[in-house]
């Protein structure tokens, strides 16, 4: 007879019946394990912050699928330590479901705000996925070679990627660091912003109304928890908005519908008639290269912007000739006829639009001859015009280009007129937001010498403007070689020593850039950089101690910064940071020392004797989530060193 076994509620079930059950249970289980993966795979873009890290995290996760398949093919129900390994990959790869939505549909600033919490929830995930895949009882299931190694792989992946502590865009941060700064506005309304905005592919109107809606859910989420950061989220949304020329209100309520739906509330207007870039009816549609349709104004002014993509596919187009869209427009006024819609009038025709466009042209042409004009007074004047003109909108500095305007500029920049250098090296500066005019400016021969002949011999707000103008065209890794190459470092130096604070400022941000080279770091050190880095230190006030522990730490990566800075008053300094300084303070202290400890495990004696060991555990247990990960790594591997 067979034996029965008790079921919850009283019920009886036979061991064979049991064994059913158990075995329709593993295939479920399995089954919604393979669902998850198929979800994460169809989710296409990341935000930029962390698509890497998604897309790396994705790709793993798909070679489970060989693994999943072999298992449901089972005859025999799955053993128990089977399935308790599928319980926790199960529990880890809804982990891994959520935290990859998240960075695809949250607010774009605030994942970048937020970059290192979120690395440090990839390691977290990291961990929960390997401990899951390593307790796999391959040989109870019988699973070919082939997917063990598979998926051993993977596991050895995960691990290696929870190791890495350079993953993030030490650029991004450092802009991000820039803007968000309370010390200095004026970097905020600088080339720093527009740069901040495409890196994180805020620029369109498009992208700025779906960030407006993600930063709305997340005003909603929080309830007003994190309230500093929330309103430091909302005001540089609202500095994106205002490059792109869209009107600033509350985030909350600037979302409404578009002004043609708010015309009739109750009317929904078909989705192929809205524009892709402006969410509005169209009036005048046009078809792209790619075979989209957009709003002929709006696609003329994405292509005036020096952009050479589709709007909605991203894909480079093969030309940027526009072809009216007469089926749409017919489609679109009967809808409208039908419905008794009434589309927006235009506040000016095409042909004024063009002829705007004509004459603003012909002035910067005419502004353009002016600058190598042979009277003083007409080449003053030019540049000044210049200088503003390109500092208006993206539109002016991509026209002053195509004039022919930066060779005469970098002529101007040796004449002996200091207020003609200031307005040339300003003008050079706000044309270098343009990544084309990057490399239009780099490729100028005599460029650079003659921006560092300024930095070194201009007068104050000319040398201010030639370290902006640098760090700006630093962003290109050549230049970074080129400019270090050419002497440009040591000016910067003297610029940080003695310099205004506003110099200080553009001399740290242009320097640390610099710093990302490997062969910089030796020659900042030779220019005596530790020094004036030392005084920012010894100066909170100043509200540069951020920034100079931030090229501290690319310093100590360099065998001849580390024999500089790893004096005892340096280490001293560090562990007071450590002790007493801002929670960012103290994320950066701990990051230096880790990375002069694991080189020398002498500065992490001398720290000791110096205190370092209760506020580093304390930083371990209520730091910021970096300076957790940093503290613990500290911590563990002075647990290590035999002779600590």
């Amino acid at each position: 007879m067979e034996e029965s076994v008790v079921i919850e509620g009283g019920g009886v079930v036979g061991k064979h019946e049991m064994a059913n059950v158990s075995s329709q249970d593993d295939v479920d289980v399995i089954q919604e394990l393979m669902d998850v993966i198929k979800v994460v795979g169809s989710f296409g873009d990341f935000r930029r912050t962390q698509r890497k890290e998604c897309f790396n995290l994705v790709r793993r996760i798909k070679l489970l699928v060989p693994l999943l398949e072999e298992i449901s093919d089972l005859d025999e129900p799955l053993p128990d330590s089977a399935n308790i390994c599928l319980c926790n990959l199960k529990k880890a790869l809804a982990c891994t479901r959520k935290l990859l939505k998240i960075c695809r549909d949250a607010s774009k600033i605030y994942l970048a705000y937020e970059g290192e919490s979120f690395m440090t929830r990839f390691h977290a995930l990291y961990d929960k996925l390997s401990q899951a895949i390593d307790a796999i009882p391959y040989d109870e299931l019988t699973i070919s070679d082939e997917v063990k190694e598979q998926v051993e792989l993977m596991s050895v992946q995960l691990k290696r990627a929870k190791r890495r502590t350079d993953t993030q865009d030490i650029e991004l941060a450092m802009d991000m660091m820039v803007v968000f700064s309370d010390k200095d506005d004026r970097n905020a309304d600088s080339a720093i912003l527009e740069r901040l905005a495409k890196k994180l592919e805020l620029h369109t109107i498009q992208e700025l109304k779906e960030e407006t809606i993600a930063v709305r859910k997340l005003v909603k989420e929080r309830n007003g928890q994190n309230a500093e950061s929330t309103q430091k989220i909302i005001n540089l949304l609202n500095k994106f908005k205002q490059i792109a020329g869209l009107e600033v209100s509350d985030v909350l309520n600037d979302l409404a519908a578009p002004k043609t739906l708010q015309k009739c509330p109750s009317l929904s207007i078909p989705h192929e008639f809205l524009c892709p870039i402006t969410l509005e009816i169209m009036t005048d549609p046009v078809i792209v290269a790619s075979g989209q349709t957009y709003e002929r104004e709006s696609i003329q002014k994405w292509f005036e912007a020096n952009h050479r993509t589709c709007p909605k596919t991203r894909e480079t187009l093969a030309h940027l000739s526009i072809a009216p869209n007469f089926a749409l427009k017919n489609l679109i006024l009967q809808w409208c006829e039908k419905n008794k819609f009434e589309l927006p009038k235009k506040e000016a025709s095409n042909a004024d639009a063009d002829s705007s466009t004509t004459e603003q042209k012909e002035a910067i042409s005419s502004l353009v001859q002016g600058l190598s004009s042979c009277h003083l007074d007409v080449q003053r004047k030019a540049v000044e015009k210049i200088r503003l003109l390109s500092k208006e909108n993206p539109e002016n500095r991509v026209m002053i280009a195509e004039c022919g305007g930066i060779p005469p500029l970098v002529q101007l920049l040796s004449y002996p007129d200091s207020k003609i250098q200031e307005h040339t090296v300003t003008a050079l500066l706000n044309l270098s937001i343009d990544e084309t005019n990057k490399r239009l400016i780099s490729k100028q021969p005599g460029a650079f010498p003659a921006i560092i002949e300024v930095l070194q011999k201009g007068k104050i707000n000319a040398k201010e403007n030639s370290a902006a103008c640098l760090f700006s065209l630093s962003m290109l890794d050549e230049n970074k070689v080129a400019i270090g190459s050419l002497n440009g470092i040591p000016p910067l130096v003297d610029l940080l020593q003695n310099g205004t604070i506003r110099g200080k400022r553009d001399a740290i941000t242009a320097l640390f850039n610099l710093s990302l080279n490997q062969a910089n770091k030796g020659i900042a050190v030779n220019a005596g950089i530790v020094i004036p880095l030392l005084h920012l230190l010894n100066n909170r006030n100043l509200g540069m101690v951020d920034e100079a522990l931030s090229i501290f730490l690319l310093l100590a990566s360099h065998p001849e910064g580390r024999q500089e800075i790893g004096q005892l008053s340096f280490i001293e300094t560090l562990v007071e940071f450590i002790k007493d300084g801002t929670p960012k303070n103290k994320e950066c202290a701990v990051s230096v020392l880790l990375e002069l400890g694991l080189n020398n495990s002498s500065f992490l004696l001398t720290a000791l004797q110096f205190g370092v060991l209760d506020p580093l555990v304390e930083i371990s247990k209520s730091g910021t989530n970096r300076g957790q990960r940093k503290a613990n790594t500290l911590l563990n591997y002075m647990s290590k060193c035999e002779h600590i």
